[in-house]
């Protein structure tokens, strides 16, 4: 669907209306929405602000996906297709199954390892484990490495494992040194493992600001805002291909991140627990951050996650008028 900007005062019109109606949202405590590199709303509710860091949930795992791009074209893993066995084959199990050896980077990027996840109500046991690489990949296959999409925290946790032993770095410093060319970017805390491996995909704490950064260099195809290249276009492109579907969202998965459709506009996003959302509406040239409270109940995560997408989809309607004339961009 094609669409015209609103009148500018018609757009300000909706836009407040929206912004007042999101404060309603009791769990939500940041918003920004930026269109073409400029912010047009910036809200902290409730006593919260945008340059507070806050914890993105498995939204970073979003920032794992850029970190394994950046990698492979690095030549620091060969490709997507590279098996996992080959980057970590210390950890793997005394005695394992045969489809260990099938299971690849790709897998890894869009859950479909078929590995048993360690994500939801097996989230505490593993985390309580000695060594959570280790355990990860000792999880019993509940499907074909490529076939069902099985969410599971430790196959992110795997390719941050994968990015020290290959670099001989912290994925934090990985992180730090290939995104520093991205102005206003900054992970402020980061959970390890016992062995010292940054959490891969969970507990990674940055601004509401820095999200936003993040999800800018999505949205200008890799780009800083100076024009220096820190992403390929084609892993981009390969990161919003979707390679599966969730069963909780109905929503198609690619590498670390969600694809789909609001207001009838296609729309890429990470999503963590709890509300914390980074959007991408490519065709809008727009970026809208959305972070909220981790400690609500579990019982109304996915509730909350459904009240963000209906709001952004009435921020693109605040924005936008659907039109069918030919050749008509925003």
């Amino acid at each position: 669907m094609l669409f015209l900007l609103c009148p500018l005062a018609v757009a300000d019109t909706r836009l407040t209306a929206v912004l007042e109606q999101a404060e309603r949202l009791e769990q939500l405590q940041t918003l920004i929405i930026a269109q073409r590199g400029e912010i047009l709303a910036e809200r902290g509710y409730r006593g919260h602000r945008t340059t507070t860091p806050s914890n993105i949930k498995s939204a970073s795992k979003s920032v794992i996906s850029a970190l394994v791009g950046i990698a492979i074209d690095k030549g620091v893993i060969e490709s997507v297709e590279q098996p996992i066995a080959e980057l970590l084959p210390a950890d793997l199990p005394s005695k394992p199954d045969p489809r260990l050896q099938q299971v690849t980077v790709g897998n890894l990027l869009s859950m479909q390892a078929g590995l048993g996840s360690t994500s939801g109500r097996n989230y505490g046991a593993w985390v309580a484990s000695r060594n959570w690489v280790r355990a990860a990949l000792a999880r019993p296959f509940e499907a074909d490495p490529g076939t069902a999409m099985i969410y599971s925290t430790g196959s992110s946790h795997l390719l941050s494992a994968s990015l020290t032993r290959r670099t001989g770095k912290s994925t934090l410093q990985l992180a730090r040194q290939w995104l520093a060319p991205l102005d206003g970017f900054t992970i402020s805390a980061w959970t390890r493992d016992p062995q010292g491996i940054y959490l891969g995909g969970n507990e990674m704490a940055m601004t509401p600001r820095s999200l936003l950064a993040f999800g800018e260099l999505y949205r200008r195809a890799g780009l800083t805002a100076s024009g220096e290249r820190l992403l390929s276009q084609d892993w981009i492109e390969a990161s919003w291909t979707p390679r599966t579907r969730s069963r909780y969202t109905g929503h198609g998965y690619g590498y670390g991140w969600f694809i789909t459709e609001l207001s009838g506009a296609a729309v890429r996003y990470g999503w963590g627990y709890g509300g914390q959302m980074v959007y991408v509406v490519p065709g809008l040239e727009m970026t809208v951050v959305m972070t909220s409270n981790t400690q609500q109940p579990s019982s109304g995560a996915m509730g909350h996650r459904d009240a963000l997408h209906r709001l952004l989809g009435e921020i693109i309607g605040a924005l936008h008028e659907p039109s069918s004339a030919a050749g008509t961009r925003p």
